[in-house]
């Protein structure tokens, strides 16, 4: 492995990251494509898709500690719901990570672009007045917070994604959790779903070792730069930012899979 292969990894791992703590996801959504297509494109050895959701499953472990860390005196953390949405994707993701051996290459991609497509179209439905709600006052109904958190992660297991580009639509439309609480809360829980995913990627092979430390090393110094940058942001722009993020991501692979 050149030091030109190294660069270009940390570099995604870098940018992914630094969004990632910014507007709290994973990463995955737009490291996924960039570690597919990317390396490819200059000339590298190109990555299956097995081997992306597997370093991708790996760096998301670490990337989401760094996001937590920063957010975890801001008061915007709801451990409820992180108990009742992370132990239910705890487990979805093991079952989609562990499972995933099993899938074709297209059939990551075809899971990848659902998900993707689920969310972006969750992204544009209007919400309104929840940004001026107290946060000791917010409620949600449990069951199906935890059932929509299993699901999520059955499918972003799958994809080595923690499911915090899914998730983070759901808490804000569906269970309708104001802007920052969603942000801080669904970092903690994408971190809950990364174990999950990891150990079943690891358990079934698919995990490149050099290439996820480099990913982890540029997460570690990039997502908490995110988080600070995030805190001062006005909470519109960054639900644009993350629309748009994964408009661009659907598009993309919707693109790949019909070509």
């Amino acid at each position: 492995m050149d030091i030109a292969f190294i660069i270009t990894i940390f570099m995604i791992g870098f940018v992914g990251s630094f969004v990632s703590g910014m507007v709290g996801i994973g990463g995955s959504i737009i490291k996924y494509p960039m570690l597919l297509y990317i390396p490819a494109l200059l000339g590298f050895s190109a990555f299956t898709a097995h081997e992306v959701s597997g370093i991708s499953a790996v760096q998301v472990f670490f990337a989401t500690i760094g996001g937590v860390w920063a957010y975890r005196k801001g008061g915007y953390l709801n451990k409820t719901l992180i108990i009742y949405m992370g132990s239910s994707v705890l487990l979805g993701s093991f079952i989609g990570a562990y499972g995933s051996r099993f899938l074709s290459e297209s059939g990551i991609n075809i899971v990848y672009g659902i998900l993707a497509t689920i969310a972006a179209i969750m992204m544009f439905i209007p919400k309104k007045g929840l940004d001026d709600q107290d946060m000791n006052s917010v409620t949600f109904n449990k069951w199906l917070a935890a059932g929509l958190a299993f699901a999520v992660g059955v499918g972003a297991g799958i994809v080595g994604a923690a499911g915090a580009f899914i998730l983070v639509p759901i808490m804000l439309v569906v269970l309708k959790i104001p802007t920052r609480m969603t942000i801080a809360t669904s970092l903690a829980i994408t971190f809950i779903s990364s174990i999950g995913a990891t150990v079943g990627k690891i358990s079934t092979g698919q995990v490149l070792l050099v290439p996820a430390i480099i990913m982890v090393i540029a997460s570690l110094i990039a997502s908490p730069l995110g988080a600070h940058f995030g805190k001062r942001v006005n909470t519109k722009i960054l639900q644009w930012i993350l629309a748009l993020l994964i408009v661009a991501t659907s598009i993309k692979i919707w693109l790949d899979i019909f070509s």
